[in-house]
């Protein structure tokens, strides 16, 4: 096991530091004068994400169990603050190499999505709601799959039948679906401009003529299930079960990437976190699919 872990932290390291030499630009912006960093920017991706691989939570927990058993694979560890702020720099990078990740699957041009919310609670005391830095952002929403309120963020995800990630964005707990779907689409053209007549598989919370109109313009072909006392839609005998594997995908990714439990207190801090997560998720993925047999 540990020379596995030792393999693929390597091979993790390998192919973000050859990323960021192809594409410098990658990287966090420093100043060209300064200190260099003891802890390069690869270097930090792998530390990430081999604390999200192997379950922890906690920062400093993370960073004392790496002193006792992956010393042999940094030369330099930084303290439990200095992490954390190279964490929230780096935001932008995890989720950059992440997608790197991702496309190197062969699930990344699968021609179905899935689309869905669910709540990424930050708090549960009117205290932590008064003085979270996260207020002005998080906000308090419903969640009707679990009847209950929450206090927090809404991930809405993208991904394919096998649940890998395409997209993902965070937003406040009463942020409209079909809006965010959107905004996700406009922000990354070329995942939709490279797969024409893609199918997006949907609750009844998208829906609109307007939404639909817009989602066509862009050759996706929704599929949802009809309100009640509407007629109804194509594929309706297939949304039963597609429905059991959105909530599958949903919860199995809440469960394997402890979003619960991100521990976030910052913007920054959360979106780190979240992107260090679905980074997890895409390497186990390509671990999956490169060890399938044929």
């Amino acid at each position: 096991m540990k020379t596995e872990l030792d393999t693929l932290a390597t091979a993790l390291h390998v192919k973000t530091d050859d990323a960021l030499k192809a594409s410098p630009q990658l990287a966090p912006w420093r100043p060209a004068v300064g200190v260099a960093p003891k802890l390069s920017d690869a270097e930090l991706v792998t530390l990430a994400m081999m604390q999200a691989m192997l379950g922890f939570t906690s920062e400093a927990r993370w960073l004392r169990h790496a002193r006792s058993y992956l010393r042999h694979l940094f030369l330099y560890l930084p303290k439990q603050p200095g992490y954390n702020k190279r964490l929230c720099k780096g935001a932008g990078l995890l989720r950059r190499i992440s997608r790197l990740l991702a496309t190197d699957t062969s699930v990344w041009s699968d021609e179905v999505w899935i689309v869905d919310s669910t709540p990424v609670e930050c708090g549960r005391s009117r205290e932590t709601v008064k003085r979270s830095d996260l207020a002005g952002w998080a906000e308090y929403g419903y969640c009707a799959s679990r009847s209950r309120f929450f206090w927090g963020l809404r991930l809405h995800l993208v991904c394919t039948l096998q649940g890998l990630p395409v997209a993902f964005a965070l937003t406040g707990a009463k942020a409209d679906e079909r809006e965010t779907l959107l905004d996700l689409l406009a922000a990354e053209p070329g995942l939709v401009a490279a797969r024409p007549a893609q199918t997006l598989i949907g609750d009844k919370n998208y829906f609109g003529r307007g939404f639909e109109h817009e989602l066509a313009e862009q050759d996706i072909r929704l599929l949802r299930p009809a309100h009640k006392g509407k007629p109804e839609r194509p594929g309706t005998p297939l949304f039963k079960p597609l429905r059991q594997i959105t909530e599958s995908v949903n919860e199995t990714l809440k469960g394997q990437l402890d979003l619960e439990q991100h521990l976030g207190r910052t913007p920054g801090g959360v979106v780190a976190r979240t992107g260090a997560r679905w980074s997890k998720n895409r390497l186990s993925m390509s671990i999956r699919i490169s060890r399938a047999p044929g």
